[in-house]
């Protein structure tokens, strides 16, 4: 099981306020600093951030689509006028979904760029490589693109904050769904050998109990092989999989099981659920096809959907994204960059790493997700919960219930999406 265990997010949270309280000084952003004050990634103009991002290897497809989604949310928003009249500039490094490389160009960003923060470095192996480093070095770890809990540690790590709902809230919701909406089904797992797959464990098993999971198959990113977990699968009788995988291991196991011609329903994480990108490695004959009825989780305004902040960020990529493929990755991308805009906005006018730290760390920050962020003293989490989606004719869209994790029990709660205000401009 995963060594963040439920007890230990649990005491993690009760833990750290003090720690915080010390830090931050009170729960509202503290004083700015002084027009003068030499504050890394900061001048009268600019406001110069970055991240690491697997734009080549395993990871790319899809996930390379995030910091360009970003990027072009960014464009926009310096287009009308920045935040607090700064622009920003977003620099983004190519990892390769390697954490040895991860370690080299954040310590570019930081020592060479001198960035101001680091914003939704991607992957839990890769940032994992990089959290010590860049909580010793007391720079904003901000909004990390994984589920991992281990983000939300804030006496350990109190420079860095999640994005992500967390692996053991989308595997209980996902498991969550399976009981309640198939309660006779036989439910099986397939999760990758790290954090990810342990915590989609974890969390599948707060909803079904600790034998509830009738197999679990695991896999390596460097094996593209996973005809023998598959097979395993269909051997024991699954009805339902769980997928703690990646965009494009998710293909990989729903392709090789319909080589042996086998159909079983797939419960995927936000993680590798996007149907645009998995259509992309399935092809456009079979993909639709094969992914009709897929669920998945989400937190965030769902791509397939129609809200006014779906409506802007089409907007967005049409005008500053080279007209580039629309999806959920698109959505994630602008999500987290407005994010950071909002947190940005709130640190004052001449923001400091303190001041940007204390703006999230003030539960303040409304984000535009489906759910109140979770941000606080004691919690670097930003989403509890998240919503059930299915694929239907190539549409991608919530259904059905919406599920949190409180205390080890996973309950049902309402979504409360966050409205679009201010043209998606903080501070307009």
């Amino acid at each position: 099981m995963s060594q963040h265990s439920t007890a230990r997010r649990v005491a993690a949270l009760v833990g750290a306020s003090a720690l915080l309280v010390a830090l931050a000084g009170c729960s509202t952003p503290a004083a700015t600093g002084s027009p003068d004050e030499d504050v890394p990634g900061i001048t009268d103009d600019t406001v110069t951030i970055g991240t690491h991002t697997p734009l080549t290897g395993p990871a790319a497809a899809g996930y390379s689509s995030i910091s360009a989604a970003a990027t072009a949310y960014f464009a926009y928003l310096n287009e009308n006028g920045g935040v607090h009249g700064r622009e920003i500039e977003y620099i983004v490094k190519d990892d390769g979904y390697n954490p040895a490389n991860t370690q080299t160009v954040v310590r570019e960003l930081v020592q060479e760029d001198e960035v101001f923060a680091i914003l939704n470095g991607l992957g839990t192996p890769t940032h994992t490589a990089v959290l010590d480093y860049l909580n010793q070095n007391e720079v904003p770890d901000l909004f990390v693109a994984s589920g991992s809990t281990s983000w939300n540690q804030p006496e350990k790590y109190p420079y860095t904050f999640g994005f992500n709902a967390d692996y053991v809230v989308e595997g209980a919701a996902l498991a969550q769904y399976a009981a309640d909406e198939y309660p006779d089904k036989v439910v099986c797992l397939l999760g990758q050998d790290d954090d990810f797959g342990d915590e989609m464990i974890e969390g599948a098993e707060l909803a079904l109990g600790a034998d509830g999971l009738a197999q679990v198959e695991r896999y390596s990113v460097s094996n593209q092989d996973v005809a023998a977990q598959i097979g395993a699968l269909k051997a024991a009788g699954c009805e339902i999989n769980i997928l703690a995988t990646i965009n494009g291991f998710t293909a990989l196991a729903l392709g090789t099981a319909a080589q042996l011609g086998w159909f079983p329903m797939w419960f995927s994480s936000s993680s590798g659920a996007s149907y645009e990108t998995l259509v992309e490695y399935l092809g456009a004959d079979v993909g639709p096809k094969l992914l009709q009825g897929l669920v998945g989780t989400n937190y965030l305004p769902a791509a397939g959907g129609d809200s006014e902040w779906v409506a802007l960020f089409r907007q967005i990529n049409d005008e500053y994204n080279d007209g580039a493929p629309f999806d959920g990755n698109t959505v994630y991308g602008m999500s987290v960059a407005y994010l950071f805009a909002e947190a940005l906005e709130a640190a004052g006018e001449n923001p400091t790493r303190q001041s940007l730290i204390d703006a999230v760390s003030s539960g303040d920050l409304a984000g535009n997700g489906i759910l109140p962020l979770s941000f606080g003293e004691d919690s670097h989490a930003a989403y509890l919960g998240a919503g059930i989606t299915t694929v239907d004719q190539g549409v991608q869209d919530y259904v059905g219930p919406t599920y949190a994790v409180d205390g080890g029990t996973v309950t049902t709660v309402d979504p409360s999406p966050v409205e679009l205000s201010g043209e998606g401009v903080p501070g307009s």
